[in-house]
């Protein structure tokens, strides 16, 4: 078996390599951090065509989350987004 020397250029070029595969296969799995979108309550009423009683009843049976910030109820969009999506009629 013929043997080879293998110099520092070549450790140099093998890490850059390496590198540069590490920042593909992380950049396809790490999350880019996205705003979020808040919705008040009336907001959701009229996205989901619903009352104040049966939004609070999705409040209560946990099927929607309310953030409270200086008694105002916030609800997140993307939340909202999902629950129509998983339960639309296809």
């Amino acid at each position: 078996m013929p043997t080879s020397i293998i110099t520092t250029d070549d450790l140099r070029e093998f890490k850059m390599e390496l590198l540069e595969e590490f920042e593909l296969l992380l950049s396809k799995h790490v999350k880019t951090e996205t705003h979020k979108t808040w919705l008040r309550a009336a907001d959701v009423k009229n996205r989901l065509q619903i009352s104040h009683t049966t939004l609070q009843k999705l409040r209560h049976k946990n099927i929607l989350t309310a953030h409270k910030l200086e008694g105002i109820l916030f609800y997140d969009a993307a939340e909202i987004d999902r629950l129509l999506t998983e339960n639309s009629l296809s």
